[in-house]
């Protein structure tokens, strides 16, 4: 991840990475959170969870160092955020329609 762009939303996405580190689940206060999300967004974010923490795991196991881990994590996480936004925005135009 380079230093381009965002420095307070680099360093908000690698904050959140290296919370993958811990077991995917859905918990009471997720649970009310993604309440009311679109399917197709809460199986994006279901994927996400699940993707990151394996990868979390994979590299620590390879014997990676804590913050290059987290940099990964973070720089795959942005694409996640993104697939949300595109999809969010796919069902307001067809809300639209």
């Amino acid at each position: 991840m380079t230093k381009a762009g965002n420095a307070h939303l680099r360093r908000v996405l690698v904050e959140a990475a290296k919370s993958y580190r811990h077991a995917p689940a859905i918990r009471r206060r997720m649970r009310d959170r993604i309440e009311g999300l679109p399917p197709e967004v809460q199986s994006i974010a279901w994927s996400a969870q699940h993707r990151l923490h394996k990868k979390y795991w994979s590299l620590a196991r390879r014997g990676k160092h804590k913050g290059c881990i987290a940099v990964a994590i973070a720089r795959e996480l942005a694409g996640f955020v993104w697939a949300i936004a595109k999809e969010i925005e796919k069902l307001r135009l067809q809300a639209a329609v």
